[in-house]
């Protein structure tokens, strides 16, 4: 199973704005999606948001805003290398001018607008919560089309 992580950074105390990636190219190209990536070996999954957001948005975030919202897996029974672990993250606070990259198009969108339409179809059932404040650890089945929640849980930690 794939280690990744997920960083949603939020603009304003309550949240007006969340920045969100539409991702370019690979796993999951075009949809929206939070920014981060796979863990490499000998590293932190808070140490890869650092340098994935740096890579994919290229603005720093520190070590001490990010805070832990939880954690979601995710399971493909019909492509079992798509099996992933997803360490959640969320700032308020990043140094820098964002920018695009090669693998994502960072757009800020309303708290009320969020595109779930052009995200991943679990990200409607959990990212509320997280954007609420709350820690979760919840999974998620797909379809054999890999795009289609078969089942779910979520509980708040």
């Amino acid at each position: 199973m794939i280690e990744a992580t997920l960083c949603f950074i939020l603009d304003g105390l309550p949240p007006r704005r969340i920045l969100l990636g539409r991702k370019k190219r690979g796993f999951g190209c075009g949809k929206y999606n939070g920014l981060g990536g796979k863990v490499r070996a000998g590293e932190t999954p808070i140490r890869t948001i650092v340098r994935e957001v740096a890579e994919e948005a290229g603005v720093t975030v520190s070590l001490d805003t990010l805070r832990s919202a939880g954690s979601v897996t995710f399971v493909f029974p019909f492509e079992p290398s798509f099996d992933q672990h997803v360490h959640l993250f969320v700032t308020n606070d990043w140094d820098g001018e964002i920018r695009e990259s090669a693998e994502m198009e960072p757009i800020w969108f309303p708290i009320d607008g969020i595109p779930f339409d052009r995200m991943w179809g679990d990200d409607r059932h959990w990212l509320p919560f997280v954007l609420a404040g709350k820690r979760i650890r919840a999974e998620f089945s797909f379809a054999e089309d890999n795009e289609t929640v078969a089942s779910w849980s979520l509980e708040e930690i």
